[in-house]
């Protein structure tokens, strides 16, 4: 039997990386693989997130309302099975638990009912049920028992050092979770604890781990738990590779340290109990007789050898590598029975609502659907971008009412319409509903207002600034400003004072005639050559711009890349500069050299 703990670092980002949920799951060829940080809140459980074909999965969510925590952390366990029911696999859990406080072990599925919460685990009695809650609410663990052991899939929380409250939470978390272990071992259950716990346990799981790396309270804590220190637990990893260096599970995110192995190990798998032979002595534990090997599936790491340096290739300093930060870790299981008959317990997400679906109420039968003309007005809502503009720019123009201009029939009949800002006050008047000009209006303005929307989206080439193009049909120059083409749409449907019309197209051709005879006369069409060169001109100005506003690293003399603060505080949102390698030892002079320097002040306010 082979166990996988990996942190996803959300789990959807990972499914369209891997193309599907199953080739994500295959990827590991696991009989128990167990996911953290999945990201994903209980309404957006789907069917193609959380159901695989030969997979039965558990989830667990944040419940919590907390302003930055919905929708964060989460874990789930897909097992592999061959059937779902009447099965003798010790893949599939007898029974599973979301949680490890208890409140939560009444709940149906994954839908949490307040009133059915009661404490029911030994040792928890000194803990109120509003204390138990919120450390099981932000859906940091599944428990499945597997008969012949019981496995906790843990995502620990982060504290900053300066954080006092999320230092508080992780006390309360660990004491909690340790009480919920002692009390299995202390029923002769064997354990296992796998999982991003947040933890690096000794000096030679962190890169560069300072001399009072080891004083830190929750690393000291770990490392009570462990047999050599008179605990219970084994790390298993340690077991298999007592004195491996540099054997790291999680990288920075956005700093490229993956390139040079600098990071730490944090996602553990843990150990506990007797081993399944009979007449078993001192020596014969559950790790020592049944976990064959553990180790690093080191191909599921961001960085693969033989990427270039990121420093090397511009376009690749700023880009997030395709992949989580953190790297699974494995262990395989020998002389595993088979156990008693047993069917999926109904935590499994197959019974979950959300993704099942729900049956239908009487009062959404008589709900009200959009009709077919508001379906068609709306252009089949081809995207949800366009449908947004064209009912913002509907909101506007029905503030603003549409009225016809006197003595226009030509306009009229071309749907061209005026604004009341247009007309005289004496010509305003409301048009019927049922006009045929007042739809065709509306569709036109709504046409013109989406096709300009995209013409502004659109990138132009750093040439197309040094060339004059007129259109043989009379378009407008591209030299024009924006200013000076919403001034010429503006005034073709033009409303004279004395109530008259004028005829726009023809006003507009001869306007941009006089216009494009009036610029060749000016200025005659350069040359392809001395375009060239105007363009080579400018190119090296903005060179040279880019390189008295980036300052040069003082380690490398290489460009910097900018960086924005995200940490709430006195500096968010402000832009610095750092040095554009990858972060590595110190005693490596082809990592980052540590270079930072803020922006200015002009660069700060413009973010």
């Amino acid at each position: 039997m082979k166990i996988v703990t990996y942190n996803v670092n959300g789990l959807r980002p990972r499914v369209s990386q891997f193309g599907s949920l199953r080739k994500l799951l295959d990827s590991f060829d696991a009989d128990i693989i167990c996911f953290q940080e999945t990201k994903l809140s209980r309404q957006e459980l789907k069917a193609d997130l959380v159901q695989a074909e030969g997979y039965e999965s558990f989830f667990s969510c944040t419940r919590t309302t907390q302003k930055g925590r919905t929708g964060y952390s989460g874990v789930a366990t897909f097992c592999r099975v061959k059937s779902a029911f009447s099965s003798y696999e010790v893949s599939l859990p007898v029974s599973a638990e979301e949680g490890f406080t208890g409140v939560l072990k009444e709940s149906s599925g994954l839908l949490s009912r307040k009133s059915e919460y009661s404490s029911t685990v030994e040792g928890l009695e000194e803990f109120s049920s509003e204390e138990l809650l919120k450390i099981d609410g932000e859906g940091r663990c599944i428990i499945t028992d597997h008969e012949h052991f019981v496995l906790f899939n843990v995502y620990g929380p982060r504290a900053q050092s300066d954080d006092t409250e999320r230092i508080q939470f992780k006390h309360k978390f660990f004491n909690i979770m340790q009480k919920r272990w002692e009390s299995l071992l202390g029923q002769g259950r064997r354990v296992f604890v796998v999982g991003d716990l947040n933890i690096a346990p000794s000096a030679i799981d962190c890169c560069e781990a300072g001399p009072d790396f080891e004083k830190n309270e929750f690393r000291t804590w770990f490392r009570s738990l462990l047999v050599r220190n008179g605990g219970a637990f084994f790390d298993v990893f340690r077991e298999k590779h007592p004195q491996r260096t540099k054997a790291y599970t999680c990288w920075p995110t956005n700093s490229g340290a993956e390139e040079f192995n600098f990071g730490t190990r944090i996602d553990h798998l843990l150990g506990a109990g007797p081993c399944l032979h009979k007449g078993e002595n001192q020596e014969h534990t559950l790790v020592a007789c049944h976990v064959k090997e553990c180790d690093i599936l080191e191909q599921f790491k961001r960085w693969k050898a033989g990427n270039t340096p990121r420093h090397k290739d511009i376009n690749s300093r700023n880009a997030k590598l395709e992949g989580s930060d953190h790297a699974p870790v494995y262990m395989s299981l020998v002389e595993i029975p088979n156990i008693q008959l047993h069917n999926t317990p109904s935590l499994s997400t197959r019974y979950c609502p959300q993704v099942y679906g729900c049956q239908q109420t009487l009062v959404s039968m008589f709900a009200k659907r959009p009709s077919t003309e508001e379906i068609n007005l709306s252009g089949g809502s081809s995207s949800i971008s366009d449908d947004r503009i064209v009912v913002e720019r509907c909101s506007q123009l029905n503030k603003r009412p549409l009225h016809p201009c006197p003595g226009s029939s030509d306009l009229t009949q071309q749907g061209v319409r005026c604004t009341s800002n247009d007309c005289p006050e004496d010509s305003q008047r409301e048009s019927p509903s049922g006009s045929p000009y007042s739809e065709i209006g509306h569709i036109e303005s709504f046409s013109s207002v989406v096709s300009k929307k995209k013409a502004r989206q659109s990138q132009l080439t750093l040439k197309s600034f040094f060339q004059k193009t007129v259109g043989a049909s009379g378009d407008s120059s591209r030299l024009f400003s924006d200013k000076e083409l919403i001034q010429e749409n503006i005034s073709i449907p033009y409303c004279e004072s004395n109530g008259t019309s004028t005829d726009g197209a023809d006003t507009a051709k001869e306007l941009q005639s006089e216009q494009s005879t009036s610029m060749q006369e000016a200025s005659p069409q350069p040359s392809e050559k001395e375009n060239n060169d105007m363009a080579l001109v400018e190119w090296q100005r903005i060179q040279q711009l880019m390189q008295t506003t980036i300052p040069l690293c003082k380690g490398h003399k290489e460009p910097c890349v900018s960086r924005v603060v995200k940490k709430s505080g006195p500096n968010l949102g402000r832009r610095f500069y750092v040095c554009a390698r990858a972060e590595g030892p110190s005693s490596n002079p082809e990592a980052n050299c540590g270079f930072f320097k803020w922006a200015t002040a002009k660069s700060k306010n413009k973010r």
